[in-house]
């Protein structure tokens, strides 16, 4: 029985509550996911900055009493951080105190420093020139000096400044600076010949400029992990994951979904072998099943699949990934002036879309639709919200733009499975600048943008600065 997008919607109304809102409290579960390699753990070294009294916040001021607020804030949002470890808790009073601080920081990763009363910078100084990444807390009416701060920003130094009310802004300052940490301890397979921009096809220049390490494997690999994957651990797979939880089962047969699972399972092998956290395959259309399933699955446990061997997604979702623990969705887009839309399109969708603490989004077990053969999905995502869309560019710039899911579409069938329409600010001039005059002109690399849910400019222009990529607002 065939069945289009808008009956999949009435249908899934009919049988769910309305989907949950997006998670405030973003929660990642710490623990391995069975037969995936370990996530980047790393260490961050805390540090306070400043004495009792003074001008501001006033003469009454409790240094100590404020640290140990700060100690417990930091032990209610562990669940939130990833796999961090917070070392260290030191007071510094003075500028040489902070400089004795940073000669002994070993192999600290990342700083997390709170400025908690009036000074001229001078204390706050020395750890920032220890060159390590470093978030920098400073609380309203802390002191003046955020001035300086602001200046050392713009002048290129590893410093995320947060000046803010908002303790939750914490959590994200720690996950945004063991970026760069987490990306340098992850590898990226690539099955078949990668594709993208030069430098994000080029391992030493992945590696050089974002840190991950890129390790090519051919699809004979893939084939042989097919052909040693269990066949009843794939049966068990696709019933528990995929054929159970379905809305729907339109075209494919049972035996294209356990073939598809198999597949997944062969993956997780291959990343397992290699510690891989992400994976993508320029054979990702290919037989014994496409890799649709496989990569919806990977990205629903917090790691990376990504089709079409597309390097440049890739990284854009490893690194969101560990920034803001939501998944990727890569989308062919197209516009509809009419609409005043950015439409999003592609055969293969997280289920997670929330993030691996999340909830799965409905969807209906679909073929692919170029082909009209194999498995994919059709997955509906949540009318109303917030997304990002993104994609790095050969590894030295970052192409972002906002957008609002207006509607789950409906043409006639056209285009991929999963669909969605967004709105944006202004869809012509999105149009005149689409590139950004930094993607080439290969169909592939400049069509694919990656659609992750919130609105992660903010944390988007951050990770810039830490990294050392070019911002471009697109759209």
């Amino acid at each position: 029985m065939d069945i289009n997008r808008r009956q999949f919607l009435y249908t899934a109304a009919a049988g769910t509550a309305a989907a949950p809102a997006a998670l405030a409290r973003q929660a990642w579960a710490v623990a391995t996911p069975a037969g995936m390699p370990d996530l980047p753990r790393v260490k961050i070294g805390r540090v306070y900055a400043g004495t009792s009294g003074g001008a501001w916040p006033g003469p009454k001021f409790d240094a100590a009493a404020e640290i140990a607020r700060y100690e417990t804030l930091l032990a209610g949002m562990q669940d939130r951080l990833g796999p961090v470890e917070l070392v260290g808790g030191e007071q510094v009073a003075s500028a040489q105190e902070a400089e004795a601080v940073a000669r002994r920081l070993g192999d600290v990763d990342a700083l997390l420093v709170f400025d908690l009363n009036f000074d001229d910078g001078s204390r706050v100084a020395p750890l920032v020139a220890a060159g390590k990444p470093t978030a920098l807390f400073v609380y309203p009416f802390t002191g003046h000096q955020w001035m300086y701060y602001s200046q050392w920003v713009n002048a290129g130094k590893k410093l995320l400044l947060v000046p803010t009310s908002d303790y939750e802004e914490i959590a994200r300052a720690i996950r945004l600076v063991s970026v760069p940490a987490r990306m340098s301890r992850s590898r990226i397979l690539a099955v078949g010949r990668p594709h993208g921009t030069p430098a994000a096809c080029t391992a030493d220049l992945v590696e050089e400029r974002l840190g991950p390490r890129l390790v090519v494997v051919s699809n004979d690999e893939v084939m042989k992990a097919f052909q040693a994957a269990d066949p009843q651990a794939a049966e068990a797979e696709a019933e528990q994951y995929w054929l159970g939880p379905a809305r729907r089962i339109v075209e494919p047969s049972r035996a294209d979904v356990v073939a598809a699972a198999r597949l997944f399972l062969a993956m997780r092998s291959l990343m397992a072998e290699h510690g891989a956290q992400a994976i993508t395959s320029s054979h990702c259309m290919g037989a014994p099943a496409k890799g649709c399933l496989a990569f919806s699955k990977i990205n629903d446990l917090g790691y990376v699949g990504a089709c079409e061997g597309d390097m440049d997604s890739t990284l854009t979702m490893l690194l969101f990934a560990y920034a803001f623990g939501v998944p990727g969705f890569i989308s062919d887009p197209l516009f509809d002036l009419a609409k005043s839309a950015l439409l999003h399109a592609h055969c293969t969708c997280a289920t997670m879309l929330d993030g691996a603490a999340g909830t799965r989004a409905p969807f209906v077990i679909r073929s692919q639709c170029d082909s009209e053969q194999g498995v994919s999905l059709e997955v509906e995502m949540r009318v109303g919200q917030a997304v990002t869309c993104a994609k790095l560019a050969n590894c030295e710039a970052l192409l972002v733009s906002p957008g609002t899911i207006a509607e789950i579409p409906d043409y006639y069938d056209r285009g991929c499975r999963t669909q969605i329409a967004t709105r944006v600010p202004d869809p012509r001039a999105m149009l005149a600048r689409w590139g950004g005059g930094v993607l080439g002109d290969d169909m592939m690399t400049l069509l694919h943008r990656v659609v992750f849910y919130g609105d992660h400019r903010p944390g988007a222009r951050d990770l810039a600065g830490l990294l050392g990529l070019d911002l471009i607002e697109e759209g």
